[in-house]
């Protein structure tokens, strides 16, 4: 694997979990050069398009959050299923391609040996680390789901949620508060448009027009790029100022008040995770540990022990 400018953390080498065992060493034999495949993949990837490595990450996170790690944001639509890719929370999914690519070159590598939900999985890692993020060690050994269905992307968690309601998500995946935390720390790459933050700005409420909880500077600023009616479909803001790179800026972006979604603002006001923002947002070597663990527990949602290796990430064999 090439190296990494960044901070290593090596954690839960072996998890059991749904009957099935990852492994780092999972490729060692069988792929030997799997993870350096996909690293290089990925780094040309976004030297081209800066876009990739928010888009990869985020890609990650809703193939876990629907029906485990299995690949299942992967699979295209059917004349007789419409799948996850196209349910309305992940419309705005991108980089598939990428994905496609690490997949083509490592059937000519190593021929149905290495799963599309691995490839996800190690893929997210690697633009985490080289965004100037954490290095960690991947469990490897997942298998790829067979279904994919639209209608269960209305599972993810919204923008919109308040922190109990994000709380409830995570619980329901084996998450806990830290988790949730660290996790949404994820946000200090990428890029919003307006839609899932306008709510915010115009009549929130019978009291108030825009969400109190909003600094005010910054919601003018956010106005003025989400007018209504807004005629932009292209229009948004950067969820950090810094956002091609992975750091604890989301968290003080969060402390100032310029929470850019409700879902992240509400997390300081909460008496369960108010305390873990503000140690975030004055610690980044202690963000960076917990993500990295939370990345490995979110990486062991609901994997396949009983599934199969892609040869195609769009479509069941």
């Amino acid at each position: 694997m090439a190296p990494f400018p960044t901070t290593l953390f090596l954690l839960f080498l072996t998890v059991p979990l749904c009957s099935a065992t990852l492994g780092v060493q999972y490729y060692d034999q069988r792929c030997p050069h799997a993870e350096n495949i996909i690293y290089q993949t990925i780094r040309n990837a976004s030297l081209y398009d800066p876009k990739v490595p928010a888009r990869i990450l985020r890609m990650f996170f809703h193939d876990c959050f629907i029906r485990g790690c299995d690949a299942s944001v992967l699979l295209d639509s059917t004349p007789e299923n419409k799948a996850e890719k196209d349910g309305p929370p992940n419309i705005s999914l991108g980089a598939f391609y990428v994905i496609d690519d690490a997949k083509t070159k490592l059937e000519k590598a190593c021929p149905t040996t290495v799963s599309c939900a691995d490839i996800v999985a190690i893929a997210a890692r690697d633009v985490v680390a080289m965004s100037g993020g954490p290095y960690w060690n991947v469990l490897k050994g997942r298998k790829d789901g067979r279904v994919s269905r639209a209608n269960e992307t209305i599972n993810l968690p919204a923008p919109s949620f308040n922190t109990s309601q994000l709380i409830q998500s995570f619980a329901n995946r084996g998450l806990g508060a830290k988790d949730l935390v660290a996790l949404s720390g994820g946000h200090t790459l990428g890029f919003s448009h307006c839609s899932s933050f306008e709510g915010r700005l115009h009549n929130f409420s019978s009291v108030h027009d825009t969400d109190p909880t909003l600094n005010a500077v910054f919601a003018q600023s956010l106005k003025q790029k989400c007018p209504k009616p807004n005629s932009d479909q292209n229009a948004g803001q950067l969820l950090d100022p810094t956002s091609s790179v992975f750091d604890n800026n989301y968290y003080k972006q969060i402390i100032s008040g310029k929470g850019v979604f409700a879902s992240d603002q509400s997390l300081l006001n909460d008496y369960r995770t108010g305390l873990i923002v503000k140690a975030f947002a004055s610690g980044q070597t202690q963000f960076f540990k917990e993500f990295a663990a939370s990345m490995i527990k979110l990486g062991n949602v609901g994997v396949l022990e009983k599934g199969e290796v892609r040869l195609n990430c769009r479509a069941v064999n």
